[in-house]
């Protein structure tokens, strides 16, 4: 991938019973396309032992953090905040500055779940939007760090995995690191 700054990803809320999967899928987008780290706040952290184990298999570096203060993790951020929104300007037409941006400093990705705070609108460098049509908030992360990495964290090297996913045309094979290694 190119060589930029860090990305965080923060959920902002989670509708426990409803969110479950969508929060940790969340957390599990960010990690395969790229983000250094996800940010569950509230009752989302119940979902970081789920990502913690998937990185623990599949290779790393990405790092799961919880908070109790999302609010403020956004206030205080050190970087460029970055809010995912059906209501934002099109990425299209931001991706551009949101890629110099990253290269200077460090992003925060808001993703959210229930309805967001106005401050969070209004703390944000960007308010973005992957389309101005109801859709998924992982559909949208996914999107954003594909436009962000330019498809290069497709290519990303994991470290120290337990399991490495084959690719193949038909059927599903997954493989002891070691076994790579060997061809196998």
């Amino acid at each position: 991938m190119r060589d930029s700054q860090s990305v965080t990803v923060l959920r902002l809320g989670h509708r426990p019973g409803r969110d479950e999967r969508i929060t940790t899928h969340v957390g599990l987008t960010a990690r395969a396309l790229g983000a250094d780290r996800v940010v569950l706040a509230g009752a989302a952290s119940s979902r970081a032992d789920t990502v913690v184990d998937i990185t623990d298999r599949f290779g790393g570096p990405f790092d799961v953090e919880t908070t109790d203060e999302p609010k403020r993790r956004i206030r205080d951020f050190a970087g460029t905040v970055v809010h995912l929104t059906m209501y934002g300007e099109p990425i299209q037409d931001v991706e551009g500055d949101i890629r110099a941006a990253h290269d200077a400093e460090p992003l925060l990705v808001v993703v959210g779940a229930e309805k967001v705070p106005f401050e969070v609108y209004e703390r944000a460098d960007y308010n973005v939007g992957v389309t101005n049509q109801p859709h998924s908030e992982i559909a949208s992360l996914a999107v954003f760090l594909d436009r962000l990495y330019g498809g290069a964290e497709l290519d990303r090297d994991w470290q120290d995995p337990d399991q490495v996913v084959v690719p193949m045309e038909t059927g599903k094979k997954v493989i002891d690191p070691e076994d790579a290694d060997d061809g196998t």
